[in-house]
């Protein structure tokens, strides 16, 4: 016998897949971002050559359908020779493990801020979100900027300042459904029988704010991979040899009128990430939140 909570859960599982399905936005989202996940874990058996090999004399070769091209480099060289198809598919690991490592340290930070600012309120409250409002004061790219030029270029420096320009976003949106939350009575009852704070907050309220942290997660990884993208072309990311999309393009501006697929490839890699994964979040969002099912 299936207990009610197990044939809840599947009903609402169910129900999820249901209006998941019907966004065909969503599921398109889904196929783009599975496929580059995939490149990204495959990319040492797909990858015909090392991102970092270099063939002297081939030089800016045009991709395989355009003449002067070779089925040996499919989508062409760059400006030093090296294989331009290799070096797509194994940015697109370093762009993934880059931009989950920027939503894990938001997630984190955002929402221990969100949730203590949210529970608490007075005076943590309010130093809380004027350091927030602070950070929110400035463009994001600008902000990433300011601290990339203080810590210093690299990947991982990369990751610290975008990660910093995440966490707004996050804490406010957990701060949001906090200060609904713990007026519910679920968070009273656990009041009474005497819980910690810190129990509340990890065991009854954190748990009912999964839904919108899916969704803020999903879309966070886009912007991050985004801006990651940004400070690369800029030099204040991460730093060339390495197979970065943003570094591609910033490496192939000197080339845009004589060899467009340098600058075209890499960019396309961008849009078509960012835009899966937007529509992604968004069909998350519409099937996760009661609202907005139609």
């Amino acid at each position: 016998m299936e207990t009610t909570q197990e044939v809840g859960f599947k009903h609402n599982l169910k129900e999820f897949l249901d209006h998941f399905s019907d966004n065909k936005g969503a599921v398109f989202g889904l196929g783009l971002v599975m496929g580059f996940i995939t490149l990204a874990i495959l990319a040492p058996i797909i990858a015909p050559h090392s991102a970092s090999e270099v063939f002297p004399g081939q030089l800016r070769l045009p991709p395989f359908w355009a003449e002067g091209g070779s089925m040996k480099f499919l989508l062409g060289t760059d400006d030093l020779g090296r294989d331009t198809f290799s070096r797509l598919i194994w940015g697109a690991q370093i762009s993934l493990f880059v931009g989950v490592s920027i939503v894990f340290l938001s997630t984190l930070i955002g929402t221990a801020l969100g949730l203590i600012s949210g529970y608490f309120g007075g005076k943590v409250d309010i130093v809380i979100m004027r350091f927030i409002d602070i950070l929110m004061a400035y463009p994001s790219i600008l902000l990433a900027i300011i601290v990339v030029a203080v810590i210093g270029p690299g990947m991982v420096n990369a990751i610290i300042a975008v990660a910093i320009v995440g966490v707004p976003s996050f804490t406010r949106l957990i701060r949001a459904n906090v200060l609904e939350l713990k007026e519910r009575q679920f968070v009273m009852a656990a009041k009474t029988f005497g819980a910690s704070p810190w129990r509340i907050m990890l065991k009854e309220i954190l748990p009912n704010c999964t839904a919108v942290l899916i969704v803020q997660t999903t879309l966070g990884l886009s912007e991050g991979i985004l801006s990651t993208a940004a400070l690369g072309f800029l030099g204040l990311g991460v730093q060339a040899p390495t197979p970065e999309w943003g570094i591609m393009l910033s490496d192939a501006r000197p080339y845009i009128e004589s060899s467009p697929w340098l600058v075209t490839l890499p960019g396309l890699c961008i849009l078509a990430v960012v835009l899966g994964l937007n529509l992604f979040g968004d069909g998350l969002r519409d099937a996760l939140d009661p609202k907005l099912k139609r």
